[in-house]
């Protein structure tokens, strides 16, 4: 079924992690980085985050750049992407950022099994796709995504989210900044997070596409290598 071109993008630290153990949100990038984040996001149709980021450091994803903003109306298209939130439970409180900032299109992505009540309250300010039981079909929902018109989607998080979306074999471009910092812990987050791969012949395999030294750190842009069908 067709989908989107899923970006992956995301900051951690020299050690590999994307906040402290107690998903506190930490500044790993700079000013550089922030710009070059707010251009991917103007260039997208979509951006997307799992409710654990939600929940942590409810983030707005709208585009900041006023120049941006207006490219984008320049173009016929609405000042922002569109916001998307994988929400099995519909736990995404009614007064979070990424539904009350900025005009524009949001959908939150439930389980078919979620609280009915949570979702019809949710379905005043946003768009609910249901998929999946017990969690979010990831593919169903990529094909729903791409059945409204969203071609390019990036994603900015959690952990979990973007090892389910690697062992879907859903990602096709892979952006990480690594910051000048180690943060430490067992239980602190890492860009795949979830059970993994046991064996190497599941393991993602990407292909580097480039390298550039950005803010006090440096920005490396991967391809994902994808499978011959079996």
């Amino acid at each position: 079924m067709p989908r989107p071109y899923v970006v992956v993008n995301l900051a951690m630290s020299a050690d590999g992690k994307l906040s402290t153990r107690e998903r506190r949100q930490v500044k790993i990038s700079g000013k550089e980085d922030f710009s070059r984040v707010d251009l991917l996001k103007a260039e997208s149709d979509a951006v997307m985050v799992g409710i654990g980021t939600v929940l942590a450091d409810d983030p707005s994803l709208t585009v900041k750049s006023p120049d941006l903003i207006a490219a984008r109306r320049a173009r016929g298209l609405p000042d922002h992407p569109v916001r998307v939130v994988v929400d099995c439970r519909a736990r995404t409180p009614p007064g979070a950022s990424i539904l009350r900032k900025g005009p524009g299109v949001r959908v939150v992505a439930c389980c078919r099994d979620a609280d009915r009540e949570r979702c019809r309250a949710l379905s005043e300010s946003a768009h609910i796709i249901r998929a999946g039981e017990g969690k979010v079909d990831l593919e169903a929902l990529l094909t729903d995504l791409y059945g409204i018109g969203i071609r390019r989607l990036v994603v900015e998080g959690g952990g979990r989210l973007i090892g389910a979306l690697f062992a879907l074999g859903l990602v096709d471009e892979y952006i990480t900044f690594i910051g000048n910092m180690v943060i430490g812990g067992d239980e602190a987050p890492t860009p795949a997070d979830g059970p993994g791969a046991v064996r190497e012949e599941k393991f993602v395999r990407l292909s580097l596409s480039s390298v550039e030294r950005m803010d006090q750190g440096i920005l490396l842009r991967w391809l994902v290598e994808k499978k011959a069908p079996e």
